[in-house]
């Protein structure tokens, strides 16, 4: 498909400085000043509070002083946050004062809190918006000399510095936002710790350049402007939300929002009212069994084939979700099931699935407007290559290629081919169209002991769409068949009455697994464990993903016992 064919031109020509992203901060800041930015709620003894961009900009500029006359030019800097209007300010002044941000997951382990810091050796931590469990959890991983500063949101911090005395004591780095500090393309920007699935976290390195090109594709494409709403939500340690919420705000002045907690996301969502939605799987399956819970499945599909009636219920269901406003929704980070994307489709929201990863800076592929196709992911950004290699691993060559692995250069020259491509680690096919069908993680691919091999993904696609199920693993390396084991979803509570119910859906989504694959794909059983996969069990990583080699050890020793049971559905004792 050409460029003139999706209508979405990428300009790659060298990138002019207004469009790097600091410099793309101040243009909203001359353009829009006074105008509101950032909607914070949940803010003490205030509630919801708006910032204009000249608020952040100041505040920026104040703490960008305090941080370069304090540490070295170039240091990292390491923040510890959930999502807040303050992040992106801290991130503005850690640029400003020219070092590098490094963002930590504020849901991880203290093993792994302390391993980043030890590796990514900042000179200043701050520290912002936490969960109390969670705080209690990283904190021990925090080296007690290490200089720290708290957002206003912060937990109480023995000895930290706070934000807002900083800057309230501290002269600005500069007089004027035209004298602003400014970085090059080639600066160290940001380092982005992976979830470690696979094993310890890796620094993903990125530089303006490789930060601003995603955010000026991702832009064109989506048509972004300051009209534009957007909530930031998803964990902004990561790359989607810090793309499609900070990154992009710098670039186009859309206004963000931020959610403050689980329990309010709902309101949150509703004042916000997004234009641009991009969420993962489990949220836009969580949606669905809301609805469900209002209208049955058949209810609703003979109410959605009533014309008049149609429109008004599709409007309805959009407006209790608070996504009638949205131009643009998007699913990303892991698979989601035909079926899905179908059935918002019959809402009139076009849900389109998106692929990247923090080494291209999630800009990748896509699917276009219009052009989906089921059970294929996209395909490629405008200035974006796409290639398999001998093994079908997807290969692709992206503007937003990372410059390395912090500390790891061999481990860099190990991802990256002589070409430029980056071993994505991941199993695809391409059709003639340019579309991407991601099979499967090449590592996570196993053979049965008929020596057939095995893709996890397509199986626990089929499994995460049942209402039933909150998280899935497929294995079964060496055995005759494939098993998956089940973690049960979150609202459903098991007892003598219910169990037996469950027990028969169950049944029902085996056959309909072993219906849907090849023959040397059937599972043999579907397990399902009393145990709740969690991060601070280091089952899950802090962005929801499994930790495959640690599930299956949990459950090496039930194999032998599950296998010989020859059932369908079976409960862990």
């Amino acid at each position: 498909m050409s460029k003139d064919e999706n209508k979405f031109v990428y300009d790659d020509t060298p990138l002019k400085d207004e469009d790097l992203l600091l410099q793309g901060f101040y243009q909203q800041v001359s353009s829009y000043g006074d105008e509101v930015y950032l909607t914070q709620p949940g803010m003490p003894n205030e509630g919801v509070v708006d910032y204009s961009f000249n608020e952040i900009y100041d505040q920026a500029v104040r703490m960008a002083a305090h941080i370069k006359g304090n540490v070295t030019e170039g240091s990292k800097i390491a923040i510890i946050s959930k999502n807040c209007a303050h992040f992106f300010a801290c991130e503005l002044a850690i640029w400003m004062s020219g070092c590098t941000t490094v963002a930590l997951f504020p849901n991880q382990s203290a093993g792994a809190t302390k391993y980043v810091l030890e590796h990514s050796e900042p000179q200043l931590l701050f520290i912002g918006k936490l969960d109390d469990v969670a705080w209690t959890e990283l904190k021990t991983g925090i080296p007690s000399a290490l200089p720290t500063i708290t957002f206003p949101l912060s937990p109480e911090v023995e000895g930290a510095k706070k934000w807002e005395d900083v800057v309230k004591d501290t002269d600005p780095i500069c007089e004027s936002v035209k004298d602003a500090p400014t970085r090059l393309a080639d600066d160290d920007a940001i380092i982005v710790y992976t979830s470690g699935s696979t094993g310890q976290p890796k620094g993903v390195l990125h530089t303006f350049h490789s930060l601003s090109a995603p955010a000026k594709g991702i832009g064109n494409f989506l048509s972004a402007t300051r009209k534009d709403r957007v909530l930031s939500y998803l964990p902004i340690a990561h790359v989607m939300d810090r793309l499609l919420s900070e990154f992009l705000s710098f670039r186009t002045g859309m206004r963000v929002y931020f959610a403050e907690s689980l329990s309010t996301f709902k309101d949150d969502l509703t004042r916000c009212r997004p234009t641009l939605f991009v969420s993962v799987p489990r949220l836009w399956l969580k949606f669905q069994a809301g609805v469900h819970s209002k209208f049955s499945p058949k209810t609703l599909g003979r109410l959605l084939a009533i014309p008049l009636i149609s429109t008004i219920i599709k409007r309805k269901i959009l407006k209790v979700l608070g996504l009638d406003s949205v131009r643009f929704a998007g699913s990303g980070s892991a698979p989601i099931p035909p079926e899905i994307l179908g059935w918002y489709r019959k809402l009139g929201l076009e849900l389109l699935e998106g692929y990247g990863m923090s080494e291209n800076f999630c800009y990748s592929h896509s699917s276009y407007p219009g052009k989906a196709k089921a059970g294929f992911i996209g395909q490629p950004f405008p200035g974006t290559e796409c290639k398999l290699s001998e093994e079908s691993e997807i290969l692709v060559k992206s503007p937003g290629m990372m410059k390395g692995y912090f500390k790891e250069p061999d481990m860099t020259a190990e991802v990256v081919t002589e070409d430029g491509f980056l071993k994505t680690g991941d199993k695809g096919f391409i059709d003639e169209d340019g579309c991407l069908k991601i099979i499967g993680r090449v590592k996570e691919i196993f053979k049965t002991s008929k020596g057939k091999y095995v893709a996890p993904a397509p199986i626990e696609n089929i499994i995460n769409n049942d209402p039933n199920v909150e998280f899935s693993l497929c294995g079964g390396l060496g055995q005759v068949k494939p098993m998956v084991v089940v973690q049960l979803a979150e609202h459903i509570r098991v007892d003598d009455s219910t169990k037996s119910k469950i027990t028969a859906e169950f049944e029902e989504l085996f056959k309909k697994v072993n219906g849907s694959v090849e023959e040397h794909e059937r599972i043999a059983f579907i397990a399902v464990t009393k145990e709740t996969w969690t991060i601070e069990k280091e089952l899950l990583t802090p962005t929801m993903k499994l930790k495959r080699g640690a599930i299956e050890k949990l459950y090496a020793d039930n194999l032998d016992s599950w296998y010989s049971k020859k059932e369908k559905v079976i409960w862990e004792e």
